[in-house]
């Protein structure tokens, strides 16, 4: 089942046209990515399908519900986390779940909540320490499992493993890896090419807010006569 579809979707900024005329579609339990340099318009398509940002034009549909029309239905099952998320430093991991899980259930869903979270983020003890003292692949694994346990059927990840050494980030992708074979659609981008050569179903390029290609590792590979997506992404690019 489709859980995503952008259709020749559009963004002005005034006078500026920052995406123009891009589609494209994500599928149930699979991981796409959205890659491109900076400015081609990878933040802004994020923000748009998180509802954050209004449509200039185009049509975009999460699981049935159109946007702007039904952002409301769509806020319910969708997670998004950007690169820039923090969680309050004074509370303690399993604190800063609690506070998350209360927004989304009550009662005896909370701990349920809460204990899906703790799961997910796989800190053990170390998620009753302050968040103040933890590292930043702790943070992000927290931060991932604040985006996770409320269970949406579309999560919007922006740089998902920014800035954490080898084994953070490969506990970053596991996390998300086994959050997509239970289903779960993921909408991620990420500057990090092996990263999305190793993450992502598929994967579509993004530059001066048109999309330039779609496909598959192996098929992006072959087309552009390339070792790597890196490369794939130089040649377009340049």
């Amino acid at each position: 089942m489709s859980a995503l579809n952008v259709s020749s979707l559009k963004k002005n900024f005034g006078n500026y046209q920052v995406l123009q005329g891009i589609s494209f579609e994500v599928k149930e339990g699979e991981i796409f990515g959205l890659i491109g340099p900076n400015g081609a318009g990878k933040t802004t398509t994020l923000r748009i399908l998180a509802t954050l940002l209004q449509i200039s034009s185009g049509d975009v549909t999460i699981f049935g519900h159109k946007l702007p029309s039904e952002a409301a239905e769509v806020r319910k099952i969708i997670s998004y986390l950007p690169e820039d998320a923090g969680a309050y430093k004074n509370l303690t991991g399993r604190q800063y779940l609690e506070f998350i899980a209360r927004f989304f259930t009550s009662g005896n869903g909370v701990a349920s909540m809460i204990e899906r979270g703790a799961r997910i983020a796989r800190l053990g003890n170390r998620l009753e320490d302050k968040v103040d003292n933890y590292s930043k692949g702790m943070t992000r694994r927290l931060l991932i499992a604040r985006a996770l346990m409320v269970e949406p059927k579309l999560a919007i990840l922006d740089e998902p493993s920014s800035g954490l050494d080898v084994l953070s980030a490969g506990e970053v992708r596991n996390i998300i890896r086994t959050a997509a074979d239970n289903g779960l659609a993921v909408l991620l981008s990420s500057h990090n090419m092996l990263e999305v050569e190793l993450l992502c179903d598929r994967i579509a390029l993004i530059n001066q807010g048109k999309i330039v290609a779609i496909g598959t590792a192996p098929e992006l590979k072959q087309q552009y006569a390339a070792d790597n997506i890196e490369q794939v992404f130089i040649k377009i690019v340049s």
